[in-house]
């Protein structure tokens, strides 16, 4: 009997230890870690974005001047219109699709942008580069001053240049007495678009003298700030372009104006930037290396900021 009554005693210690003991937590298995991510064509390291094009700037010390192989350069306070530096900026030579800021100035201060212009058969009679338009379709007039000043398109400024004068001959004396009204006195133009024709050439001072008229046109500055456009054809069909100047991409504090190339110009840029409430233009004309025009322009605008906010 002493035999049975120890034995319950230890069985009933041991019940009562196993119910006071607390249940240990469930072990959470560990999480997966995840998949490296893909490098995509951007942040590859070894191919830019757009290879031989341009590239992510490289650091400097904007209060020294950084110099530039462009032929011709004038750097200038956007807001007075005083010249910061220059370089060969009397020299006439041609300016390339730059020249397509007289043309949208034209079309943005004679007003009427939201009606409709009808495209004719001639309008497309030019070379690259070219939206397409075919004759009998209808777009806005802003809608094709935002297509000329974001993608350069040279059957744009023609459909323009005849719509507004009646023909390109026409447009290019409104163009050419604009330019004295601007004091644009080294300047003769032939054409809407830039395309190279005898007797057609500006400056880079005069170009600068545009850039600023450009530059105040609220319309105007609120396009050539424009990144990505997206078109929709009269056919229906949409599409995406990103904007010529990759300065919008690469350069924070660059709001805009106009790239251009031809053979004769090489390659130019109007460009300009803001920062601390100070705004700098920047004209380079005849740079023969395309990814300089970027490096120089960036380099030059930074360090006409610096210049103005010290």
């Amino acid at each position: 009997m002493r035999f049975f009554a120890v034995l319950l005693t230890v069985l009933s210690l041991a019940l009562a230890s196993a119910h006071a003991a607390p249940k240990a937590a469930p072990t959470k298995p560990a999480p997966a870690k995840p998949a490296p991510a893909k490098p995509t064509r951007a942040s590859t390291p070894t191919r830019p974005e757009t290879p031989g094009v341009y590239k992510p700037f490289a650091e400097f010390d904007p209060s020294v001047f950084p110099g530039t192989s462009a032929e011709a350069v004038v750097v200038c306070d956007a807001a007075t219109g005083r010249v910061l530096y220059e370089k060969n900026a009397s020299t006439t030579r041609a300016v390339a699709s730059t020249q397509k800021l007289m043309t949208a100035l034209i079309i943005a201060e004679e007003g009427d942008l939201y009606t409709n212009v009808r495209v004719c058969g001639p309008d497309a009679h030019c070379e690259q580069t070219k939206l397409g338009l075919k004759e009998g379709e209808t777009y806005r007039r802003y809608d094709l001053l935002r297509i000329l000043l974001v993608k350069s398109m040279n059957d744009v400024a023609r459909c323009l240049a005849r719509d507004n004068a009646g023909s390109i001959e026409d447009f290019a004396k409104k163009m050419n007495t604009k330019a004295r009204e601007l004091g644009m006195r080294r300047t003769n133009f032939a054409n809407p678009n830039g395309l190279t024709e005898p007797g057609q050439y500006s400056t880079a001072h005069d170009m600068a003298r545009l850039a600023l008229h450009a530059y105040r046109n609220r319309v105007l500055r609120g396009i050539m700030s424009t990144k990505v456009l997206q078109w929709d054809y009269d056919s229906g069909k949409t599409t995406t372009f990103d904007n010529t100047n990759k300065l919008l991409k690469y350069f924070g504090l660059s709001n805009g104006m106009k790239t251009g190339y031809t053979e004769a110009a090489g390659h130019c840029l109007v460009s300009s930037a803001m920062n601390n409430g100070k705004h700098v233009i920047c004209v380079l004309l005849g740079e023969r290396r395309r990814e300089n025009i970027w490096t120089d322009s960036h380099r030059l605008l930074s360090w006409g900021l610096n210049q103005l906010n010290q």
